[in-house]
């Protein structure tokens, strides 16, 4: 035989053992049902529910430790801030930006709030001026004077002289709005915001709507503290 065809036998040999041992390794892989609790075989390595064990020379296992990947989350950086946000809010502007239908962020006078907590539910007493009973034009000097520095006189009608009188639609917090209760101005209170305002009512004080019939009906209008004029009274 020449040279060549033994090297052609001899490449045509080599070939067909390599596909033999490759078919063998192929038919050792042995699946099983998971339900009989039998691991899987896949060249020496079984997989088990306690981990991956592999076949050792001496015929024993080894563990090989499982390694988990690490869980990546993503972050919402418009979310963290917003939840921060509702953290810090304080429970009195969530009481009373539900009594008001405001949203609670709307709500930044902490002072304001304080102020209204204190008093509310206070019963109302004619020429009252403390937590034992108090009138409506005390309560409006009180807030004014407490949270925004400014001294009004005593009365309704002497509060409503003391202030620039504006339209409903202009009112802004710490406005004062007064009403025609018992004849020419005989009730006031304090603007909040969306046509709600604080003031000392029969039933104590309370926070009411503009927008109510009854006051709707006996409405003046609004009155606004400017410092000339707090000048001019004193």
């Amino acid at each position: 035989m020449n040279k060549p065809a033994v090297t052609c036998l001899a490449i045509i040999f080599a070939s067909t053992v390599q596909f033999a041992h490759a078919q063998t390794s192929v038919n050792k892989i042995s699946i099983t049902n998971s339900e009989s609790n039998s691991s899987s075989l896949i060249d020496g390595i079984s997989f088990t529910p306690e981990g991956i064990l592999r076949t050792t020379e001496s015929g024993g296992t080894k563990s090989i430790k499982n390694i988990e990947a690490p869980v990546v989350t993503k972050v919402n950086p418009v979310a963290e801030v917003a939840h921060s946000l509702i953290e810090n809010l304080s429970t009195l502007q969530f009481k009373y930006a539900m009594m008001m239908n405001v949203d609670v962020e709307s709500l930044k006078n902490i002072s304001l709030l304080g102020f209204i907590d204190h008093w509310f539910g206070t019963r109302y007493k004619l020429g009252g001026t403390t937590k034992r009973g108090i009138d409506c034009s005390a309560l409006t000097g009180a807030l004014l004077l407490a949270v925004y520095g400014f001294n009004l006189p005593r009365t309704a009608r002497q509060q409503y002289d003391a202030t620039d009188h504006i339209d409903k639609d202009e009112l802004q917090e710490g406005d004062l709005v007064f009403f025609n209760t018992h004849g020419g101005v005989s009730h006031v209170g304090v603007y909040l915001e969306n046509d709600y305002f604080l003031h000392a009512s029969t039933h104590g004080v309370t926070i009411s709507s503009l927008d109510d019939h009854y006051y709707a009906k006996r409405f003046i209008c609004g009155g606004r503290v400017e410092d000339n004029k707090m000048a001019d009274t004193n």
